[in-house]
């Protein structure tokens, strides 16, 4: 489905962005791994690569404007174009707002929100010159749908996320690059079965109505259909993807 297609995806080292990074090489794509990490990367672009894949590491801060320009800059000397950017990058700290300060709160938009128009603005040319693309955002269903106490700067840069999404999809339209992102709610990743116990993940699964949480290669699932021709009259959209969690007005 993405043969010989060049992909970018960033925070790519672990958890949802290496699932990301897989099923696109499954399907076929040249990926380009980013994470600020070397050694994650290295390990995620060599097991692509032993697969028969082709992957290339790039260890870079898109929190940054000189990061996203030698992310995007090393992506296109290695492979020779960019087809789909995938900003998955994101930090998600606890600092209630009393006790947050402007550095905490720059710091989570800087690379959640900030990092989402720097890749996009500097990876638009070169899609441009390739005839089209796809620009794909991890967003949250949380500062969109719910919120968590303790975590406004994470709802806001999710919610701007998302207005990013639907402003950038009308204006790159005529370039044929479509512009979407997935919502994910509670997923399993490798930190979340660190972080917390097996007995409190087993709660937080009773309160979705599909009683589990969600896999890292389903949200994978979700971009790989978005990259796809499959998704090409599909633009300005975000995918909800928790199981229901949202729906009910009470929980029962």
């Amino acid at each position: 489905m993405l043969e010989d297609r060049v992909a970018i995806v960033t925070g790519a080292g672990r958890g949802i962005g290496e699932a990301i990074a897989r099923r696109f090489a499954a399907l076929g794509a040249r990926v380009v791994v980013n994470a600020r990490t070397l050694d994650d990367i290295q390990r995620v672009a060599a097991e692509l690569n032993a697969t028969g894949a082709q992957a290339h590491g790039i260890a870079a801060d898109i929190g940054s404007l000189d990061g996203v320009q030698a992310l995007v800059s090393g992506a296109v000397e290695h492979f020779d174009g960019i087809d789909i950017v995938v900003h998955n990058a994101g930090i998600f700290p606890y600092d209630p707002i009393e006790e947050m300060n402007d550095a905490d709160w720059q710091r989570v938009l800087d690379i959640n929100l900030s990092g989402a128009f720097r890749l996009s603005k500097a990876c638009l040319g070169h899609m441009r010159a390739r005839g089209g693309g796809r620009m794909l955002f991890t967003s949250s269903i949380q500062g969109n749908r719910v919120v968590v106490p303790g975590c406004a700067h994470y709802a806001a840069s999710k919610a701007g996320l998302n207005g990013f999404i639907r402003a950038a999809a009308l204006e790159f339209a005529r370039d044929r690059i479509t512009v979407n992102g997935v919502e994910p709610g509670l997923t399993l990743t490798a930190g979340v079965e660190q972080s917390i116990s097996a007995e409190r993940r087993e709660k937080m699964a009773r309160s979705v109505p599909l009683q589990r949480w969600c896999s890292v290669d389903e949200v994978a699932g979700a971009m790989g259909f978005l990259a796809s021709d499959e998704a090409a009259y599909i633009t300005g959209q975000t995918l909800v993807i928790d199981g229901g969690a949202t729906l009910p007005v009470f929980q029962t």
